[in-house]
């Protein structure tokens, strides 16, 4: 299911297709995108199985979220090349399984997608169709050093706040926060 369309874009569901589970394998498996993702993500992936696995948890992650939070797939419109992924769900708290009241918004991309303006291009759109539902705020969390993510950030018009430990089991992450326009 398409989620919302940019100029350039198609931001759809992952399915089970054999050439989206490839491409997640592609992009989950690789040290270069594993290492911005957290201890705790479970990645590299080592098994092309494990692209169904991670399709499967993020399926069932947002089944009740009714469309309106999930992790989907970056399509190019001009190639059909599935670019990365795009996310936006309620940011987990110091306990990872208790959702918190604040919003992520979040981008992993293939390398060979890399500086396209993909992942502005993307979240723009989600956060844009977020903020449209009434929330005031969408966050965004960079792992220390993921220069590449924070100029994203920057990008997207969003303000660094300092690094915080409210998320994901206390890690610690650089955090950048959006405003509503008019908030």
């Amino acid at each position: 299911m398409t989620i919302v369309t940019t100029e350039r874009l198609i931001l759809r569901d992952w399915t089970a297709d054999p050439a989206d589970l490839a491409r997640i394998y592609d992009i989950y498996s690789r040290p270069e995108i594993a290492r911005w993702l957290g201890v705790a993500s479970g990645l590299p992936m080592t098994d092309p199985a494990q692209a169904a696995e991670r399709l499967r948890s993020w399926q069932d992650r947002h089944a009740a979220d009714h469309g309106r939070y999930g992790t989907w797939a970056i399509e190019a419109r001009d190639t059909g090349l599935v670019a990365g992924t795009v996310l936006l769900k309620p940011l987990p708290g110091r306990d990872e399984a208790v959702r918190s009241d604040d919003i992520e918004v979040g981008w992993h991309l293939h390398p060979d997608s890399w500086g396209h303006g993909y992942a502005t291009e993307a979240a723009r759109a989600v956060v844009a169709r977020e903020f449209a539902t009434g929330t005031q705020r969408v966050y965004a969390v960079v792992s220390p050093g993921n220069e590449p993510s924070m100029a994203v950030c920057r990008r997207l018009g969003m303000t660094h706040v300092g690094r915080r430990t409210d998320w994901y089991g206390g890690e610690e992450v650089e955090t950048f926060v959006l405003a509503a326009p008019g908030v």
